[in-house]
């Protein structure tokens, strides 16, 4: 199977994917994850101005078949998250790197993101499981 793992984005061993823009990020679950879960039908959300370390949970995603936390690539504050995911859930399904981001934060230590996989490194991890 292949999913789709965009090279701008760098990605989580815990199925997280993360798109840096300067001192900006943003967060969902990879095509993996969500292929693995199924059909989401809730997302549960943090507040923006939560400040996390890198490795905190933020969060849950629920499927039809199960439940998945979702984890903090790297630390930092939460400026926004994707209130549509409370009406339209599956957007994780239907466009995870697009209309399916969960949240939005500001980085609070660059240097966490040089222990991110990159995109073939993540593919070969998907592909071991």
């Amino acid at each position: 199977m292949s999913w789709k793992t965009p090279n701008e984005l760098k990605y989580t061993k815990t199925d997280e994917w993360v798109r840096v823009e300067g001192v900006k990020a943003t967060v969902g679950i990879t095509d993996y994850a969500q292929d693995q879960l199924s059909d989401v039908v809730f997302v549960e959300l943090p507040s923006p101005g939560d400040v996390l370390d890198q490795g905190d949970g933020f969060g849950t995603v629920e499927s039809v078949k199960a439940a998945a936390d979702l984890n903090m690539p790297v630390g930092g504050e939460i400026t926004e998250v994707n209130e549509a995911l409370e009406s339209e859930p599956e957007f994780v399904n239907s466009d995870p790197f697009g209309d399916g981001w969960i949240v939005r934060f500001k980085i609070a230590d660059p240097s966490e993101l040089m222990g991110l996989m990159d995109s073939s490194a993540y593919s070969q991890y998907c592909e071991k499981r």
